[in-house]
């Protein structure tokens, strides 16, 4: 894998006490959570539960309470967020004639994508996929895109920028097995290199009970919040999902749980993160 991103070891984004009420009705109350960059967080749930919502409010798409801080453990200021986000789906007409180096100029340009190519554009675009395994597909039409093609060039789109925080609201939906395996292995390998704080929304127990560092179970608040053997084994998960087998998550991702556990233990300092009570 190519880098793209460099790790910088510095950040951590909090969420506090995020609200979504529309009309009468509360979508979410006081959802929290705290994610360190390099770190893979799940939020799982029912459907209706609010997990789209969520990643709604942390865009600004709607109106919400509470509060979004990125914050530099260097010299402490809260500093601008730069978000990527894949959707869970992008509807293209069948007969829309753009090109994936079109899409990506249109995101990254001011420029007409029918203009003369940017050589320079392009080379950056290409190594950009290379990461996601997709750069053959950048003369190809979107519109003839597999699922699984335009979830690569999504999320490629998405990490162009170098972002802080990658929010993937249930990007995986319709893929195949393999795809699913690639996915998350890509992912693995962005917050692992990159410095890459990364927000999920899936639905798929297994894959996140194997790949995710923390794990949230909402359902218009939290109900459980921790490693997925906290969550997995809490009371609010079996009401939710009904008892899950622990012996199921892979034993590499238990031992990452403990050693992740007794860093988190630690008092939080100035060597990076939030104190406690801030």
């Amino acid at each position: 894998m190519h880098k793209l991103i460099e790790p910088c070891g510095l950040h951590c984004i909090k969420i506090n006490q995020i609200g979504v009420t529309i009309g009468e009705q509360t979508i979410l109350s006081d959802v929290s959570m705290h994610i360190h960059c390099g770190q893979l967080a799940a939020v799982i749930g029912r459907n209706g539960a609010g997990k789209s919502t969520l990643i709604k409010a942390i865009l600004g798409a709607v109106p919400h309470t509470g509060t979004i801080e990125f914050k530099d453990r260097e010299d402490g200021h809260i500093q601008h967020m730069r978000i990527g986000y894949v959707p869970q789906s992008l509807n293209v007409e069948k007969k829309t004639p753009l090109s994936v180096y079109d899409m990506f100029v249109c995101y990254q340009s001011r420029f007409p994508a029918f203009l003369a190519r940017n050589k320079k554009l392009y080379r950056r675009i290409r190594e950009t996929l290379a990461v996601f395994h997709a750069e053959d597909l950048i003369d190809k039409q979107v519109c003839n895109l597999s699922g699984g093609e335009l979830q690569r060039v999504m999320l490629s789109m998405a990490v162009m920028d170098e972002p802080n925080l990658l929010l993937l609201d249930e990007p995986v939906s319709g893929i195949d097995q393999n795809g699913m395996d690639l996915f998350f292995r890509t992912i693995e390998d962005l917050k692992t290199h990159y410095d890459l704080a990364v927000i999920l929304i899936s639905h798929d127990l297994d894959y996140v009970a194997a790949y995710a560092d923390q794990v949230i179970l909402l359902e218009h608040r939290v109900l459980a919040q921790g490693s997925v053997r906290q969550v997995y084994g809490s009371e609010a998960f079996h009401r939710v999902f009904g008892a899950y087998d622990l012996d199921r998550i892979p034993r590499e991702r238990l031992r990452e749980e403990a050693r992740t556990s007794a860093i988190g233990n630690r008092k939080h300092t100035t060597m990076g993160i939030w104190k406690e009570g801030e």
